[in-house]
């Protein structure tokens, strides 16, 4: 019995290595050689508990940050900046009508964006580009204003960290919705946004990376190939439906909102999340949906593994 559990943990481990490694094209040697120098070395854990400031639209939204507070643990703080399908670009631009920004931003946690990065209040400082992001690279020039924002916060603290929020697609997305995240998590997220930062601003405290499509892809590998754990039966079951029940197709379920917290988390205090507590309250005080225990479980052991073997996330071994 224990030798057939290990050969099934051996499957289960090479299906998450190939999610990692496989499916990706190369970036060209010199951008790689880039990208290495600046990850080279691992970021320190954290001593005290974070302050953190969320810049983005609504898949970062007030659930997720509400999550990552409470597996956080008391003196975790966050404040925020939303809209909806916002562009960084757009969001630099005081004067830019943002779409959804009384909405979004109607709640005691909203700071206005630049007065909260510039006060260097923040230990950390957190990026979301809009979705779809080959249209965010192409009209919306999403390698200069993540460096804006970036900069920001790098002249108005010297221990501010900056971190990029890689996040996904929608599930029906013509290219399919694995390859995209396969595909575009080196070619765009490293090679355009993270690399286009460092060729601007230089290698030094280099922006890190929050590798949720990175999690979700791993995860829903998993999950598959075990033919659903708890009440994750797949994929789908990380998004949200409606009150009908359609699904919808870019926006997190309470599952969802789950796993991308504990991604949050493990980045951000270079902690493995394995262990931590499952079921956890939305922003509103609601109890949200929570794992079953294996689901919870897996999730945990996941975001850990991703996270220990992608150096942009700062985690290291």
């Amino acid at each position: 019995m224990r030798k057939r559990r290990l050969t099934t943990l051996l499957i289960l481990a090479a299906i998450m290595a190939a999610a990692l490694y496989v499916f990706r094209p190369a970036l060209d040697a010199q951008t790689q050689e880039l990208l290495d120098k600046a990850h080279a070395t691992p970021l320190s854990p954290p001593l005290e508990p974070l302050r953190v400031f969320h810049l983005g639209h609504s898949l970062v939204g007030r659930d997720m940050p509400a999550m990552l507070e409470q597996l956080a643990g008391a003196g975790h703080s966050h404040a925020s900046q939303l809209g909806w399908g916002t562009s960084l670009r757009q969001h630099w631009y005081p004067e830019v009508p943002i779409n959804g920004f009384d909405q979004e931003n109607d709640h005691p946690r909203f700071l206005p964006a630049r007065e909260a990065i510039r006060s260097g209040d923040f230990d950390a400082v957190i990026l979301t580009e809009m979705v779809e992001l080959r249209d965010a690279i192409a009209h919306h020039d999403s390698p200069k204003y993540k460096s804006n924002w970036a900069d920001l916060a790098r002249e108005a603290s010297l221990t501010t960290r900056v971190y990029l929020y890689e996040t996904w697609h929608r599930l029906d997305d013509p290219d399919g919705w694995l390859t995209r995240l396969d595909r575009d998590f080196e070619t765009l997220w490293q090679g355009k946004i993270l690399a286009g930062d460092i060729r601007q601003s230089g290698t030094d405290r280099a922006t890190r990376i929050i590798p949720a499509g990175q999690v979700m892809a791993a995860f829903t590998r998993r999950v598959e190939a075990q033919g659903g754990v708890g009440n994750v039966a797949d994929r789908t079951a990380l998004f949200a439906r409606d009150a009908n029940g359609a699904l919808d197709m870019i926006h997190l379920s309470d599952l969802g909102k789950y796993l991308v917290a504990l991604t949050h988390y493990a980045v951000l205090y270079k902690r493995s999340p394995i262990g931590l507590p499952a079921q956890l309250n939305r922003a509103d005080g609601s109890p949200a949906t929570a794992p079953t225990p294996d689901a919870a479980r897996l999730m945990q052991e996941v975001v850990w593994h991703v996270i220990q073997n992608l150096p942009e996330t700062g985690v290291g071994t």
